[in-house]
Order: structure tokens, then sequence, then C-alpha cells
């Protein structure tokens, strides 16, 4: 497998905490996204891209960047997005022009396409498109991927162990990603409709640490601060797996059936919300505060008998 070791300066953190200070928001959607959907429409209503917010679409992930760039456009036109620029930026040279960068300081919202997280990241990390789009998150911006283009913006990706169209078993890749999602989260796409449970129990199984979350097509995450809120078609499910106490990840590498105990699993339809700093459903959560609440503020009175005894 290849695997590169996360080297940030919170690895020894149990979660990822993003800093307090104001950003924008992540709208991370599994693929396959509707014009009319509610995924895309939650990027498209944040950006208030029908209202004449700039949106800057990045298709740089695409094996033709410049055709999935008129497929875009005529997307967000038919969706009601009235102005959306789309460079076409195929070369790692490109992401270092300030042209575009102009464009992205200047964006309510920045889009990124699907295709092959690896290659986008490996093209855009650390030039100053990849800067540009962390300013631009940190101004406030709406920053957007489907597909690969989700699957990018944690801090670590997952690309491959299933088998390629020609049915060869692709190598796995995990590796560093742009960084935008913390938690020490990783992004699966297409999630029911690629039947990619197995490949996420997989690699939480080896890095249980992590907190996988498989998107399915049509339906976003919308995150902003450490909640996360599931709108769309499908569902969102999230594996932790701090909890395991055996499985035998590495011998599944080999052809070995997988085996696990004690992983957490769960799923979060639309309409839910999913905190992302304590990996469980916010409704839960909430139950728990205000139980606790009601049981600091109870008042007993005791008769004298009760006292004496």
């Amino acid at each position: 497998m290849d695997q590169q070791p996360n080297t940030n300066e919170h690895e020894n953190d149990p979660v990822r905490r993003r800093s307090d200070r104001t950003s924008g928001r992540l709208v991370l959607i599994g693929g396959a996204c509707e014009p009319d959907g509610e995924a895309l429409g939650a990027f498209l209503r944040l950006s208030k891209a029908r209202e004449g917010g700039r949106i800057v679409g990045i298709t740089t992930a695409s094996s033709d960047p410049a055709e999935s760039a008129r497929h875009w456009l005529e997307t967000f036109q038919n969706a009601g997005a009235t102005r959306v620029q789309i460079p076409i930026l195929d070369r790692r040279d490109l992401a270092q022009d300030r042209r575009i960068v102009r464009m992205i300081e200047e964006a309510d919202g920045i889009f990124l396409g699907g295709g092959d997280q690896v290659h986008l990241v490996a093209t855009l990390g650390g030039s100053r498109v990849d800067r540009a789009i962390r300013e631009a998150y940190a101004r406030g911006a709406t920053i957007c991927g489907t597909s690969a283009g989700a699957a990018a913006l944690t801090e670590t990706i997952l690309a491959g162990g299933e088998p390629d169209e020609y049915g060869q078993m692709q190598k796995l890749h995990l590796g560093p990603g742009f960084g935008l999602l913390g938690f020490r989260a990783m992004i699966d796409t297409h999630f029911t409709q690629r039947r990619r449970l197995q490949r996420l129990f997989m690699v939480i199984g080896r890095n249980p640490e992590m907190l996988g979350l498989g998107i399915d097509e049509d339906t976003a995450l919308v995150v902003e601060d450490h909640l996360g809120s599931v709108v769309g078609r499908g569902s969102v499910t999230f594996v932790d797996g701090r909890g395991v106490r055996f499985d035998n990840a590495d011998e599944c590498m080999k052809g070995a059936a997988l085996t696990l105990s004690y992983l957490r699993v769960g799923i979060v339809g639309a309409g839910y919300t999913l905190n992302l700093r304590e990996r469980e459903l916010e409704v839960l959560l909430e139950a728990r505060r205000t139980e606790a609440a009601g049981s600091a503020e109870l008042e007993v009175l005791r008769s004298d008998t009760d006292m004496e005894a």
C-alpha cells in the first residue's frame, strides 16, 4: 500500500480540532449531483450563486479538464448560477498563474470537480492556487468538491484499493490532501453505489485513529465549524475505529477476508447532523446535554425522618 505518514503538528491530538477563527463552509458531495438536486443546491445557496455570487470552478482532477469545464459550466447555468468562471488548469505551471489566483480571490464559491484526487493534489498542492483556495476559505468563501474534489479536501486522501474498469486491482493509496476538513477525516465517495463499505472498513482497520466518511451520490455533507449536516438523496456513513479490539486488515491486503471487532459505524440521513469532533449524531449529544443540565438543576426536599436516617 502506498501510504505516507501524516507529519502535521496536530498528529498527537485524539481528533483534529479546527481553529475558532472565522472560516467558510465546505460542501462535500459524493458525486453524480443533479443540477436541480439539494446537494449542488446547498453550494449554490451558500455561495449566493443565483443572486450574482461569483463561482470559480476547477476541473484539474478530470482526464479532460476542458471537456469537464464545458460540462460544469452548462450544469451551473442550468442550475441558475449567473457568474461562473472555469479556467482550464491542466498543468502544474498554470497552478502558479496569478490570473487564476485573482479569480479565486474574488470568488464567493469555489468548486472542485471529479476525476483523480491524487492527480488533483499533485497538480495544485503547494501552489499559488492552492494557497488562494485556503485563504478564500479562511475569509469565508464556500468550498465545494464533488467526487474526487470532495475526497481531496481532507488532510488524508484515499484512492485505489479496488478493481479498475479492466478488472485489475489498483494499489491502495493514502496520502496528503488539501486539509480544509480536519478531524482526522477521510472521505470515500460514490459510497453506496460503488459498494465501498468494505474498502473503508479495511482502511480504518489499519488506521483506527481516523474517521471514515462515505458519501452517497447526489448527497452532500455541509460542514460549518465541527458540524456536518446531510442534504440530498442518500446518506453519509461514518466509521470510527478508535474502539477496535481486533482486526486483520494487514492480512486483507494479501487476499484474506476482513475480520473486525468493535468497529463503530453509523449512517446519517438527510436532515440530520454529525458532530465531527465527537464522532456522534448531534441529536444524541443534545439529548445528553439536556439530561445533564436537568440533573444539575435537580432540587430534593427531604423529610426530617429521612434526614435522621
